[in-house]
């Protein structure tokens, strides 16, 4: 049986809606999308809740309109701006010697009850990277294998609860109610990345108009994420008090003639900021130099991070450049010549049935990411914001078409009564059935710790 997903990219500069229809084999075929401007955002939070709702609005009711559909659930990206992460670990023991699903969602929901996570932050993503059956490290899938012990660590992501609550008004004010949470760097990875580059490593870096997210996979999953506030739309704040001109104008200039190659000594007339009915030459030369120290100051301070991560030697593929900042020509050259000679690829989402021409742009990363994560395109094993273990495998019919509508019930406040009531019958009994799950889970880790000392 397909199912029908809204995904909603919610950038700082604009909002893309994509409707699509997963089939059962997990295939994609796109059938509606819209693309707004964002109002009410910067660096990737929402500033005013109106006029956030007022942009996913109209991205949302353009790809319905195309669509032909009336979805009223979403799954949505967050920003890496006010996420904070850390490495957990957690340890089971297997009382009938074989791992099943069972054993695999309770080691992963001790490593998140081992975390030290602060109050005022909400789980995004809890990532394994490292499961050990035994002595035995990496193991790729633990599930069926023999074993008395089973450990894994995780990489956790947590993001400020009233971020999250935020970005969930300003959907909720659209009409849509939020199935799902998805930080944008790791949606962009899953749009971008091949099996080679996630087993060699590699370092994704989503650079969009106000901000630069970067998250390094060794393996199957993200090990270290970071963000920067920095974007293309810095580079037109530059352009626009370097060369004494107003926003729009600058905007156009670095759209037009924004290029880290060697410049021409050609002049343009620009108009005066202030006094737009006289204009003033400018040469090519010093927009180009604007352009470059930009671009290249923001490039040292991501190769920075690489650094800072203690991950650089495992980066066999190098790094992937995808977002709108990362169609500037020539910043392959420059990101190779900073990044001290590792591989540079510019990265556009993957191709899949019904994707429309205007979607192919390295700009569209992560709402086509989010499209494939909806079709289980996700690390193997890994619990998400509604703190519900996925499996990559997981049965399409039974799990997720059960599962998908109810789980979101869970972190939605209180207050909306009227939604709860008419869930209620289909909800209760999982969440019950979750909720005895997981304490069986930490009494029987209780049971084993008091054995162990």
């Amino acid at each position: 049986m397909s199912k029908t997903v809204l995904a909603i990219d919610i950038g700082s500069t604009k909002i893309c809606a994509i409707i699509s229809q997963i089939n059962e084999d997990d295939s994609i075929q796109i059938i509606g999308a819209g693309t707004t401007k964002a109002q009410g955002l910067k660096k990737g939070s929402i500033t005013n809740i109106e006029l956030a709702s007022k942009s996913i609005k109209a991205a949302v009711s353009d790809a319905k309109r195309v669509a032909g559909s009336d979805i009223k659930r979403a799954i949505v990206t967050i920003s890496g701006a006010y996420t904070k992460s850390l490495n957990s670990n957690g340890i089971v023991n297997i009382p009938n010697k074989e791992i099943s699903f069972k054993e695999i969602e309770r080691v992963m929901q001790t490593s998140l009850y081992n975390a030290n996570i602060p109050n005022e932050f909400e789980v995004l993503h809890a990532l394994p990277f490292n499961f050990k059956v035994d002595d035995q490290d990496f193991i790729e899938d633990p599930l069926g294998m023999n074993a008395s012990r089973l450990e894994v660590e995780t990489h956790i992501i947590t993001t400020q609860k009233s971020n999250l609550n935020n970005l969930k008004k300003a959907v909720r004010g659209a009409g849509v109610e939020v199935e799902n949470v998805i930080l944008n760097g790791y949606a962009s990875s899953i749009a971008t990345l091949n099996q080679d580059e996630k087993e060699l490593g590699v370092a994704v870096i989503d650079m969009g108009g106000n901000t630069s997210n970067i998250s390094i996979h060794i393996g199957n999953s993200i090990k270290y994420n970071d963000f920067l506030g920095v974007g293309s739309n810095h580079v037109t704040s530059d352009l626009s008090m370097a060369l004494h001109t107003p926003l729009n104008v600058a905007d156009s200039v670095k759209l037009s003639y924004g290029s880290l190659l060697t410049p021409t000594n050609d002049l343009i007339e620009l108009p005066i900021i202030g006094d737009e009915h006289n204009t003033h030459e400018v040469s090519l030369e010093v927009v180009h130099n604007v352009i470059f120290a930009r671009v290249e100051e923001t490039l040292m301070i991501l190769s920075q991070f690489i650094d800072n991560s203690g991950l650089k030697d495992q980066i066999g593929a190098g790094v992937i450049l995808t977002g709108g900042f990362s169609k500037m020509e020539g910043i392959r050259d420059l990101a190779i010549a900073t990044f001290g000679s590792m591989p540079v690829r510019i990265a556009k989402p993957k191709e899949m049935d019904g994707l429309f021409d205007n979607l192919r742009g390295p700009e569209y990363s992560s709402a086509v990411g989010l499209v494939m994560y909806s079709a289980s395109a996700f690390t193997p094993y890994e619990i998400d914001v509604n703190k519900r273990v996925r499996h990559s495998n997981e049965a399409p019919v039974s799990q997720t078409n059960v599962d998908f509508t109810q789980e979101p019930e869970i972190p939605i406040v209180p207050a909306q009564e009227e939604e709860t009531e008419v869930d209620k019958m289909v909800t209760l009994p999982s969440n019950k059935e979750k909720k005895s799950d997981e304490a069986g889970a930490f009494s029987k880790f209780w049971n084993w710790a008091t054995q162990l000392f």
